[in-house]
């Protein structure tokens, strides 16, 4: 069973969102989080977490662009900082950046991930993960 849910913003084409409008996939992103957190730096290869990046980076992306209550939460707020500072192109691991450094940003992107979408769930009602 998929977990879907949806923020009851209106509806529009999808000419209009550029297909933005489609619910958060809640089991989805929750097991893509518990992927990336379950890969460990000794046993896993370089092009495995390049695989990973830009999934996981694009549900964080995703959940920064919902209304998490940010005006009223100074802690979500933080939050949303770290998320746009993490999702930020010039941030993200290159071809360059050593293997641990690449671990390391896809273990803060997949952690920010699920507490974001705690708060997502929290705030639409989706009760506990």
């Amino acid at each position: 069973m998929m977990t879907v849910a949806s923020t009851g913003k209106t509806l529009e084409t999808a000419e209009e969102t550029g297909g933005d409008e489609i619910p958060i996939d809640v089991e989805a992103i929750s097991s893509q989080t518990n992927s990336v957190l379950g890969l460990q730096m000794g046993t896993t290869t370089r092009a495995a977490m390049d695989r990973q990046l830009p999934t996981i980076a694009g549900h964080l992306n995703r959940l920064l662009r919902e209304d998490l209550g940010a005006d009223g939460n100074s802690e979500v707020r933080q939050l949303l900082r770290q998320g746009t500072k993490l999702v930020d192109l010039t941030n993200r691991p290159t071809a360059e950046t050593p293997t641990f450094g690449t671990y390391l940003y896809l273990r803060d992107v997949a952690l920010l991930t699920r507490r974001l979408l705690w708060v997502y769930a929290e705030r639409n009602g989706l009760g506990a993960l």
